[in-house]
């Protein structure tokens, strides 16, 4: 540190850090922090430098740790931070690059020191680091300064108020990452916290105010996508005296601290990445993602999540309930616009599932928009993908499909949307289909990628609600697509009877397969009427795949194995539907073509009788969160933060939260 660069490897020996963590108290006037701060050195630029500069830190911030309680350099380096980002709003306004590089480089440090910090001490201790007061000679004040809350309370403010210009992007960044850092306790401890300083801060007392501000903001910062300033844009030219303050950053160091801003963490995509374009845009949706998981108060609940339950569009003139506290608003269409651009991120498709599940208001513009193919064909595509895709995040884009089903509207529209030349499918040619038909033929693709590969019930269960949600309105389907349920139909019922012969015998194949069917086993014969009363009646491709005789075949075996469930009375309905059609296409003659099959079947499905067809009611899903969903998600969304933050690292080792071979 301080006026040369340096290398990470020579961060230990530095004489400014030496002299900041060891037994020396410097008051917040010395001169030594403007040439501690006037540093700049090669920033790291992969996983290996960033372990290097941890490693670095851990070193500095361990005498630190011992030598902070007498010498109280902690609080000095806070403090002058803290009275630099009162100057700093102007400073920018006035293109002052010196003054707002230097504050940088203080926040990089508290950062850096915060970080190791967290993870090195129990939440106490760190308080009693922060609220550290030196106390005069025969003064008996028992009040002092709670540095830590202050310190939040600027970071919002530095967040929220200062304007995002080339010369404030990296301190903007820097602000949001050590946020995020002083919520990171939760890496380090098992269970799911529920009282930490956390809570003590961000949800009462000086910080609340900051909320519905700090939200927007962050929202903001998502939907703009900024990219950062191109390196060596800003770049400051060196002193020629080479005395005083020595602010030079010479062009390959400016291109080095830029560098930081630009990479991932451990097992982070490529910079290049669409969802590491943007740090800030990354950055900032990490922290929204962390603030809106955060735990209920014992007293309160977690405001940011009211925030985000609550905002509305920018169009909305309607008041808002005096009831609904940190309440905003922002523009939809742009929100819209930029979730459905940035649908390969995990993050991106996590807030996806949370404005839609917990904002009415969101929910309600996106389902009326007319250009629904924009949001949901992303989706598709990493239901598509699913073997690249780890297993959380195909399960959020799954339950969007399934919150988007609950719909009517939505499933009578998806019909009406037609695609041309989806490229990414793969398995056959789509040179035209719709909307509908497609999202019918990839959730059908899943439930088989389930099935032979990883056989979670739950993501079965959730499959077969979206297509049950959207049997009721299906519309014009692509001969594919018809196709494809009638397979999938006869495929499952085949697994069903192979099911019911071995429940007698003990077998763990059998045993897996029997979890995945219990819903069929409880509901076979309403699964068979519903998909001929939705789809065999209107649909001439199907009906002609049902009477092939490998189809046949196998809904012979399935109806067998529900006539016990059937009273005397009752026909099973694929009997009755394959009885009718094959009587008429015996009366046709023998020799016919695959036209006037068809065209038989459209006379025949007119002619069908609806009495002899057992009513069903129409089944309909809706998606509820299991109790206690922190348990899912917050582990989720920090292990998001740790795979995918801009320029943070954490130790593998000291990771607690979540195992570091899960998805």
């Amino acid at each position: 540190m301080g006026s040369n660069s340096s290398r990470i490897g020579d961060l230990p020996k530095n004489e400014y850090l030496k002299k900041l963590s060891g037994t020396e108290s410097v008051s917040e006037n010395d001169p030594f922090w403007n040439q501690l701060l006037s540093f700049s050195f090669p920033a790291p630029t992969s996983s290996t430098e960033l372990k290097l500069l941890e490693e670095a830190t851990i070193s500095v911030c361990r005498s630190l740790v011992i030598n902070n309680p007498r010498t109280g350099n902690l609080g000095a380096l806070i403090k002058v931070f803290l009275s630099r980002t009162k100057e700093l709003k102007l400073s920018a306004e006035c293109q002052n690059h010196i003054f707002i590089w230097q504050t940088h480089n203080a926040l990089f440090i508290i950062c850096c020191l915060l970080k190791v910090f967290i993870c090195e001490m129990s939440e106490e201790e760190l308080q009693l680091h922060f609220t550290y007061e030196e106390k005069s000679p025969g003064s008996y004040s028992s009040d002092s300064e709670d540095l830590l809350e202050e310190l939040l309370c600027c970071l919002m403010q530095l967040i929220t108020d200062i304007p995002l210009l080339d010369i404030t992007y990296e301190i903007s960044v820097e602000a949001v990452s050590t946020m995020v850092v002083f919520l990171s306790c939760q890496l380090f401890h098992k269970e799911v916290l529920r009282q930490s300083i956390s809570h003590k801060y961000l949800m009462r007392g000086r910080c609340l105010p900051y909320t519905s501000k700090l939200v927007k903001t962050l929202l903001y910062n998502f939907i703009r996508q900024e990219k950062p300033p191109p390196p060596g844009a800003h770049v400051l030219s060196q002193q020629s005296d080479g005395g005083g303050l020595l602010y030079g950053l010479a062009s390959g160091v400016a291109t080095g601290l830029w560098t930081v801003f630009t990479l991932g963490g451990v097992g982070s995509k490529a910079a290049a990445t669409p969802e590491l374009s943007s740090p800030l845009a990354n950055q900032s949706l990490l922290l929204l993602l962390v603030l809106a998981n955060l735990t209920d108060a014992a007293d309160a609940p977690n405001p940011y999540r009211q925030a985000i339950m609550s905002f509305k569009n920018t169009q909305d003139s309607s008041p808002f309930p005096s009831s609904i506290p940190h309440a905003f608003q922002i523009n939809f269409n742009s929100l819209y616009t930029a979730l459905c651009e940035q649908q390969t991120s995990d993050q991106a498709t996590l807030l996806l599932y949370t404005l839609l599940h917990q904002n009415s208001n969101v929910r309600t513009y996106m389902l009326a928009r007319t250009d629904m193919e924009n949001l949901v064909l992303p989706i598709l595509e990493i239901l598509y993908h699913v073997e690249e895709r780890n297993s959380h995040h195909v399960y959020m884009a799954l339950i969007i499909l399934l919150i988007l089903t609950e719909d009517d509207g939505f499933n009578r529209s998806i019909h009406e949307v037609i695609l041309k030349n989806i490229t990414w499918y793969s398995e056959r040619v789509l040179t035209e289909i719709s909307l509908g038909s497609l999202l019918i033929l990839v959730v059908i693709r899943t439930i088989q990628y389930n099935m032979t590969r990883t056989r979670d019930k739950y993501l079965h269960t959730n499959c077969l609600a979206a297509l049950a949600n959207m049997s009721a309105q299906f519309r014009s389907l692509h001969q594919y697509a018809a196709q494809r349920i009638i397979s999938y139909t006869c495929r499952h019922l085949r697994r069903y009877v192979y099911v019911l012969d071995k429940l007698y015998f003990p077998h763990s194949h059998c045993s897996t397969l029997q979890h995945c069917f219990s819903t069929l086993s409880d509901n076979g014969e309403e699964l068979l009427s519903l998909t001929c009363s939705h789809i065999l009646r209107s649909y001439a491709s199907s009906l002609f795949s049902l009477l092939s005789k490998k189809h046949n075949k196998v809904l012979e075996q399935a109806t067998q194995s529900l006539r016990g469930s059937l009273s005397s009375n009752d026909v099973p309905l694929p009997d009755y539907v394959i009885t009718f059609f094959s009587s008429r296409l015996l009366q046709a003659g023998a020799e016919l073509s695959v036209e006037r099959v068809l065209e038989i079947i459209k006379q025949g499905a007119v002619a069908l009788p609806k009495d002899r067809l057992k009513k069903f009611p129409e089944l309909k899903f809706k998606y509820v969160e299991e109790e206690q969903p922190e348990e899912f998600f917050i582990p989720y969304v920090w292990s998001l933060v740790y795979n995918s933050a801009v320029g943070l690292y954490w130790k593998p080792q000291d990771i607690q939260l979540f195992t570091m071979d899960s998805d």
